[in-house]
């Protein structure tokens, strides 16, 4: 399989249910954040130690391909490939369970911080504004299209999560915390 195809030279791209559409379609704007999250992910994981968090990033990776996929196929029924584009609400409580459990070693905020710290906790901080971005991609799209609410939600606690996970790998690195 050649890596290209030249369909998308003119500024269009195939979506499943859809047909072509423009590549800045809000659609694509949507899952090409996703895929710009996770390749931020990937990026930040280059930077971890830890192999807890490696297998929770890599976790959220596998997650976040399957919101792509949701966003990128239209069709209501993705028949064999609908239980890997699953998310369920079971995994918004898992990374909510992963805040608190990391929030407990870490000290309370007290005042905004700058982003920065290590460089795992600089690629984390970068994460977690990425996440913003993709969600705010997502929020629109979901003004006029339908968006399962699940993902959503998914990558607003995924921003929160990311940003616990930058303070997390600051503090076990003894970075300190620049208050603004």
């Amino acid at each position: 399989m050649k890596i290209y195809t030249r369909t998308g030279d003119a500024g269009e791209t195939g979506l499943l249910g859809l047909g072509r559409v423009r590549k800045n379609a809000a659609r694509v704007e949507a899952y090409g954040g996703v895929d710009e999250l996770n390749a931020c992910l990937g990026f930040a994981c280059a930077g971890v130690t830890d192999p807890g968090l490696l297998d929770l990033l890599a976790s959220i990776q596998r997650d976040l391909f399957a919101v792509g996929a949701q966003l990128a196929d239209v069709r209501k029924d993705a028949g064999k490939d609908a239980e890997k584009m699953a998310l369920s609400p079971e995994r918004v409580a898992d990374l909510e369970r992963a805040i608190d459990r990391f929030e407990e070693e870490l000290p309370p905020l007290k005042r905004f911080i700058l982003p920065g710290g290590c460089e795992a906790g600089a690629r984390l901080h970068l994460g977690r504004t990425v996440c913003r971005r993709a969600e705010r991609r997502i929020a629109a799209l979901a003004e006029t299209e339908d968006v399962p609410p699940v993902i959503l939600a998914y990558v607003n606690r995924l921003s929160d999560l990311l940003f616990v996970l930058a303070r997390l790998v600051n503090h076990r690195a003894g970075a300190a915390e620049t208050a603004w």
